[in-house]
């Protein structure tokens, strides 16, 4: 059955019941882009290979991103309802989201498989690099529907309250990708020896299967759901509703990618030792905002279950440990990346790419100051968009990286900055790609300022979903 979590006492053991499971799994799903990455560096051992790797981080988080349209509004929907005791409908957007989700993802094959050859060259990637980087591409894009499932059929679990089944999928899906990519990467038994491409067709595998399980999941009944043919005919009223919530929490999070890619395009054109330090140290930096991901989503289910239950000071309070929760163990973590920078840089880089060493250490530095701020950020941003506010969010994401990050990178990189539409060079401050990441930094201090501000304003507790 679904869990409500309203009849629960304190908000304490509520929010570590909900946490402990998501933070494993994400360290499970961390794990997937982990083995990517640490057999590129360890066996294919060339800066054009882990510069590609790094695109494809960004590119895998943006497929994933992609079903936020549907995501978002799926978990709101179902923990109001859940809260409510309205299992009924619960199972209804359960089923209409899985539809929405098909409908999207066969969409997306069909807009993005053509292009995938352009997208490399586009964020600025040559030679051997773009070529390896759109042939693992084109596999991901196939296995499209996959990871829609792993996306929306969590999310609908989560909001319901469990979040054991991520947890387990998860486990099975890094263990598949781990044995399958390394196998086909270095040839293993009588497998072929296929590098590059073994990695990647490993990881469409590993998704694959997570799929299965999670469909087969929902068939079966888990959390009360009941998926069946009869109740995904599309109900245009439902998925609307989903949508009206879904679409800017959706947008926001694509609005924040296509800006992170345009950063990325920075710190590709810095050359490809750059982008390699960049995507180490990006792997890295996931390790500790682990906790602000578990507990977003943690806070996100709380605060929509809480919310349906009518109970504003449970679910306020629930934010607020959350908060407090996520920033002790990041800031432990930033204290770990300060202190051990060198170490955990070159347990990704061996052979000709260690000089990419120094620089993922040096970014890791910076990485510590940030985790603190970006806890509280990652955590409200949860809670606002499991209370249905989507859309202010949205609004101070691209407030923070449109009007922050992107230019601040610019400038902080650069030896100098043309201006072709008014015909000036500006003379930046060339800090290479330490100062990309400086840039990050303080885009992410002053979201966090303004998403505090929000949540103090009680604004939240009174959307309608």
């Amino acid at each position: 059955m679904s869990t409500s979590l309203v009849d629960s006492p304190g908000t304490f053991r509520p929010m570590l019941w909900l946490t402990l499971p998501v933070l494993v799994e994400q360290l499970l799903h961390l794990l997937v882009g982990f083995t990517d990455l640490w057999l590129t560096g360890n066996y294919l051992q060339e800066e054009a290979y882990v510069a590609a790797m790094t695109l494809m981080i960004y590119a895998l988080w943006l497929v994933g991103n992609l079903f936020g349209f549907v995501a978002l509004g799926s978990t709101a929907l179902v923990a109001r309802f859940v809260g409510a005791r309205d299992h009924s409908m619960a199972n209804r957007v359960t089923n209409q989201s899985i539809t929405s989700g098909l409908i999207w993802s066969i969409t997306l094959i069909a807009l993005a498989l053509p292009l995938a050859g352009y997208f490399p060259r586009l964020m600025g990637l040559q030679g051997l690099a773009a070529a390896a980087a759109e042939r693992y591409l084109q596999i991901e894009i196939c296995v499209l529907p996959a990871v829609m499932m792993e996306r929306v059929a969590v999310a609908c679990l989560r909001g319901a309250g469990d979040m054991v089944s991520g947890l387990a999928v998860m486990a099975i899906v890094n263990l598949i990708n781990m044995a399958a990519s390394y196998s086909l990467c270095r040839g293993v038994g009588p497998l072929p020896e296929l590098g590059w491409t073994g990695i990647a067709l490993g990881t469409a595998l590993g998704h694959c299967c997570g799929a299965t399980i999670l469909l087969a999941l929902l068939i079966g009944g888990r959390a009360g759901f009941h998926l069946r043919l009869a109740t995904m005919r599309p109900d245009l009223a439902l998925i609307r509703r989903i949508l009206r919530i879904g679409v800017p929490g959706g947008i926001d999070v694509l609005l924040v990618s296509f800006c992170h890619l345009i950063y990325l395009r920075i710190v590709l054109s810095l050359g490809d030792v750059a982008a390699a330090a960049h995507g180490v140290a990006l792997q890295i930096e996931a390790i500790g905002y682990m906790p602000g991901g578990a507990f977003q989503i943690s806070a996100a289910t709380l605060a929509g279950q809480y919310l349906g239950a009518r109970d504003l000071v449970r679910a306020r309070r629930s934010v607020l440990m959350a908060c407090a929760v996520a920033t002790t163990l990041m800031v432990i973590a930033g204290i770990i990346f300060y202190v051990a920078a060198i170490p955990l840089a070159a347990l990704f880089l061996k052979g000709s790419s260690r000089e990419v060493i120094p620089y993922a250490a040096a970014i890791l530095r910076v990485v510590a100051f940030a985790m603190p701020p970006l806890a509280v950020l990652m955590v409200l941003v949860g809670a606002l968009r499991g209370a249905g506010d989507t859309r202010v969010p949205l609004a101070l994401n691209i407030i923070g990286v449109i009007c922050f990050r992107v230019p601040l990178a610019l400038f902080l990189a650069h030896q100098t900055i043309h201006l072709p539409l008014i015909g000036y060079t500006i003379q930046g401050a060339n800090w290479g790609v330490v100062g990309a990441w400086y840039a990050a930094v303080i885009d992410i201090v002053v979201r966090c300022i303004l998403l505090t501000m929000r949540f103090r304003q009680d604004g939240w507790q009174r959307i309608d979903v």
